[in-house]
């Protein structure tokens, strides 16, 4: 994941930094708990279609 990208992303629920997981398949939230999945090197930041990653 571009790291310029990942500075201007936020979590859509708390506004909390977004980190990848070990795999870079989707971005997580530590603040909130939640993840959003990267599909094609696009982060899908939708609420509806998060999950929790702990």
């Amino acid at each position: 994941m571009d790291k310029e990208l990942l500075e201007i992303l936020a979590c859509p629920k708390c506004k909390g930094e977004l980190s990848p997981d070990p795999l870079e398949s989707r971005l997580c939230c530590r603040a909130c708990g939640l993840a959003y999945r990267i599909d094609d090197g696009i982060p899908v930041l939708m609420l509806d279609e998060a999950c929790s990653y702990e």
